[in-house]
């Protein structure tokens, strides 16, 4: 079977390579002209973990190949998966243009019957907009064409999006016809094979489901984040709590971890998304609603400790950061919390110094010469007042304490991610804030 992936970003990429992986043979389209030649050459855009030695394999196999041309895609193709991008528009709905576009080239370039799947996230009744756009052009060709239209949205972990397409919790597949049921079955039998369910529904179902999982998530990311708050204002510990709810098998101990908020290309987006779509059939979501107020909030909640420690005055100050990305394992920066708070500490007149193990090359394109980039974690904190640390690398969790200490102007620290512990932090003679603990006492 040949399979082509239109869009080759994050998801794209990603997905395509994996196909390949299990023998698929994968033929990977993008407009970016630039962006293919790079992939020829065996240059990946963006970070994750394992993703590049699989694609120079299957490259090297033959199994993976990159286009611009989604004529020569379609060739001898029988499933076509759409995983362009979806942006938010200025009033928090996704923007469909790309996802149409693509619809349009399949109407216009179609030879035989192909399977159109919806990769991306998109809103409830794309698909009907898709399949319409792709009859649309089949009529202006005066073709008698058939296709069908499936939705399988995509439940990846940046940072662990390899495990996740290879070894998925689930599969998730709307469709409306026989035909396209037994493509996705003999497209999905390698990972079936090793007992991961394919979930068939109806198409809108599958397109509310994406949204639902990512919104049910974010919403325990924020809900933990103003019980974190509020356990700081009565003395009790957000880390005690955690383990004690945690423990109840009906909410689980995943994604019950406080911070500074989350960002990155999917829930922020996805969350603005589904209240737009609630909203344009009358209907507020207004736990979603809270969820996004909660997570907007949160990410200054270091700007404002910083602050208070300093009695309302940083100008002047060196604020050291330990990380950019939004998450570990991933060079992305979009709606990153880090972003915020240096937004933040320079209108207040500080200077930023920051080091990320991966996102260096990202920050630096979004920040430019606004903040001073450190080649490594201890240079980053030399003539430093204080250390916030923003993302969770695994390199910031044991650090020299003596180095830290001894480069800073003062052994103080605030801790976005809870990774260090109160007690310790205090024997080592550091001054430690982090999230919902009350460290006063």
């Amino acid at each position: 079977m040949k399979v082509a992936i239109v869009g080759s970003g994050y998801v794209g990429l990603v997905t395509g390579t994996c196909f390949a992986e299990v023998g698929i043979d994968v033929v990977c389209v993008d407009i970016d002209q630039k962006k293919i030649e790079n992939l020829k050459n065996g240059i990946i855009p963006i970070y994750e973990p394992g993703l590049e030695e699989m694609v120079h394999r299957n490259m090297k196999k033959g199994r993976l190949n990159f286009t611009t041309s989604i004529a020569e895609a379609l060739e001898d193709c029988e499933v076509l998966f759409s995983a362009v991008g979806t942006p938010p528009d200025e009033d928090g709905s996704a923007d469909l243009q790309y996802v149409i576009s693509v619809a349009r080239d399949c109407g216009r370039n179609m030879k035989d019957y192909l399977l159109i799947v919806t990769k991306s996230t998109v809103p409830v009744g794309t698909a009907k907009k898709v399949k319409q756009a792709i009859q649309e052009e089949l009529d202006k060709r005066g073709a008698k064409i058939e296709f069908d239209v499936a939705s399988n949205p995509e439940f990846l972990k940046e940072g662990a999006a390899i495990d996740d397409f290879l070894k998925p919790d689930r599969i998730v597949v709307g469709l409306d016809s026989t035909r396209a049921e037994e493509l996705m079955k003999s497209l999905y039998k390698p990972f079936t094979l090793n007992g991961h369910p394919v979930i068939f529904m109806d198409i809108v179902s599958a397109e509310m489901t994406k949204y639902a999982a990512n919104s049910m998530l974010a919403t325990k990311i924020s809900f933990m984040n103003d019980i974190a708050n509020l356990c700081e204002i009565v003395g009790a510990d957000i880390n005690m709590v955690r383990k004690g709810i945690g423990s109840d098998s009906r909410i689980g101990n995943k994604f019950i971890y406080p911070g500074i908020g989350y960002g990155g290309s999917c829930f922020p987006k996805d969350v603005k998304a589904l209240i737009h779509t609630a909203q344009d059939y009358k209907y507020n979501l207004r736990v979603l609603q809270a969820v996004e107020e909660v997570n907007y909030d949160q990410k200054a909640v270091m700007y404002n400790k910083v602050m208070k420690y300093f009695n309302g005055n940083i100008k002047g100050k060196t604020i050291a950061l330990w990380g950019l990305s939004f998450k570990p394992q991933t060079d992305d920066m979009r709606e990153a919390p880090s972003l915020v708070l240096i937004e933040k500490f320079k209108e207040a007149g500080a200077h930023v110094k920051a080091y990320d193990p991966v996102a260096m090359h990202e920050a630096k394109r979004i920040l430019g010469d606004t903040i001073e980039f450190s080649e490594d974690q201890y240079e980053a904190l030399i003539d430093a007042d204080c250390l916030v640390l923003v993302t969770e690398w695994p390199e910031f969790k044991f650090p020299n304490f003596n180095i830290v200490r001894k480069l800073l102007k003062e052994p103080l620290v605030f801790d976005g991610r809870n990774i260090y512990e109160l007690p310790e932090m205090k024997r080592k003679g550091f001054t430690y804030f982090c999230i919902g603990v009350d460290t006063t006492n």
